[in-house]
């Protein structure tokens, strides 16, 4: 399976510090999915141009099922990554936030302020993730279920 997983961050892709989201993501996926894994990646700033673009490559030209972003969901005015992932899609699954946001929750209250989505594009589904390695690490694998029947009715679609 090819994955394609997009870390966004303007610090990050300066340098400034390490991604550890995106490296979460893909221990998180490669434990709970069983499959062999194909990995795209990549580490963007924070600007909804560039990260339209990226979603389309992984999806369009790299033939990704299942691309994963985390980062840009909270409320700051350079929290793009939702609107990005809205303006690729063809139908949002919104019930991947609700999840999200339901779940963290529990632990930390100021989960509400997530605005992560998920769509499909083409055959591929899009999920965008909070920017936390901690917090991916606790709703990832609660997604996994969900990300495994869509992209089976993806395969599937005439």
């Amino acid at each position: 399976m090819r994955i394609g997983r997009v870390t966004l961050s303007d610090r990050a892709s300066q340098g400034i510090y390490e991604d550890k989201s995106g490296p979460e993501i893909e221990r998180v996926l490669t434990e709970n999915l069983g499959l062999e894994i194909d990995w795209r990646r990549a580490l963007i700033p924070d600007d909804q141009d560039l990260i339209e673009q990226k979603l389309v490559e992984l999806v369009d030209a790299e033939d990704c099922e299942l691309v994963v972003t985390t980062g840009g969901t909270g409320p700051s005015l350079r929290d793009v990554t939702p609107e990005a992932t809205r303006k690729v899609i063809e139908k949002e699954l919104p019930g991947f936030g609700e999840i999200i946001r339901v779940k963290s929750y529990e632990k930390v209250k100021t989960a509400i302020l997530s605005r992560a989505t998920a769509g499909i594009r083409g055959r591929s589904l899009i999920v965008n993730l909070p920017g936390s390695p901690r917090s991916i690490g606790e709703c990832l694998p609660l997604l996994v279920p969900a990300i495994l029947e869509c992209l089976r009715h993806l395969r599937n679609r005439g």
